[in-house]
């Protein structure tokens, strides 16, 4: 809903059924008000208002439907928040389950929400670096209010230097110089291509394996990091993969997106992953 499209005024009445309905029995609405919260102290309750048909810009109302009393309502404060972005409610609605929520937010505007469906989205990256860059791209990509879905993400993280604990040989390859990895044993990094390369095991994705069978023209042990290969069945999950060029790749329950992503990418792979359920 909009957030003119809600009203709140403070009242004077015990915020129950008889009250409201006393409340009502004279109460004219602004045109555009479909929705109002009613304020006593720290109570709240929210009601759904049936205007008489006609013109002018207040109307009577004709007929309400109490949405939540005080006892189902919370009302909250988030000074930064876009109170018409979908997927900021959403967030708030997983904090408080089975309430209707009053929240007032950036510039003051007020909306509340109820019954809000969160949708899951599980993002897989690996780290470092870190943050996770493509939990960072969602979180811009929901905010941007392209997304006019109820999208709550879970950020899955690889971290590679965990996976330095199961190397079993003397050394160990990151894919590239720029994540600052460190080990205990001896460690190169995939990107410089070192001339010589003794006994070692190879941190990375499948591309990281084609390139240093290209570069050394043999097989290592291999712990494979690749976020595409650590999603789950029946969860919409988005990764970064550098078989992705441009743009996004859907495939199922799963989309790709290029490993230098953009904002508008991401936008895009999200709305299409969750069409593609309609």
């Amino acid at each position: 809903m909009h957030c003119k499209d809600v009203s709140m005024r403070n009242v004077d009445i015990d915020l129950d059924e008889e009250s409201i309905a006393s409340l009502m029995e004279d109460w004219t609405a602004y045109v555009r008000t479909d929705d109002l919260i009613l304020r006593n102290g720290d109570r709240y309750a929210a009601v759904h208002l049936v205007k008489e048909q006609g013109s002018g810009l207040f109307r009577k109302v004709v007929g309400y439907e109490i949405l939540s009393l005080p006892e189902d309502t919370v009302y909250i404060e988030v000074p930064g928040l876009d109170v018409l972005n979908i997927p900021a409610l959403a967030e708030i609605q997983t904090r408080h389950p089975g309430k209707a929520v009053v929240v007032r937010g950036m510039f003051s505007h007020v909306n509340f929400i109820m019954g809000l469906e969160p949708l899951r989205l599980m993002v897989v990256d690996n780290v470092p670096p870190s943050p996770a860059k493509l939990g960072v791209l969602v979180e811009k990509a929901l905010a941007s209010g392209f997304v006019d879905l109820p999208v709550v993400p879970e950020v899955r993280v690889i971290d590679m230097a965990d996976k330095v604990s199961e190397v079993e040989t003397r050394e160990v390859m990151f894919p590239c110089r720029v994540s600052h990895l460190e080990a205990p044993m001896p460690f190169s990094f995939l990107d410089d291509a070192p001339e010589e390369v003794g006994d070692v095991t190879l941190i990375g994705c499948h591309l990281s394996q084609r390139i240093f069978r290209s570069l050394y023209d043999r097989e290592v042990p291999f712990i494979n990091v690749c976020p595409a290969d650590f999603t789950e069945p029946g969860v919409k999950t988005i990764v970064k993969c550098c078989k992705v060029k441009q743009g996004y790749e859907l495939d199922g329950d799963v989309v790709r997106v290029p490993w230098g992503a953009t904002v508008p990418e991401v936008v895009d792979a999200i709305n299409a992953l969750f069409s593609a359920a309609d």
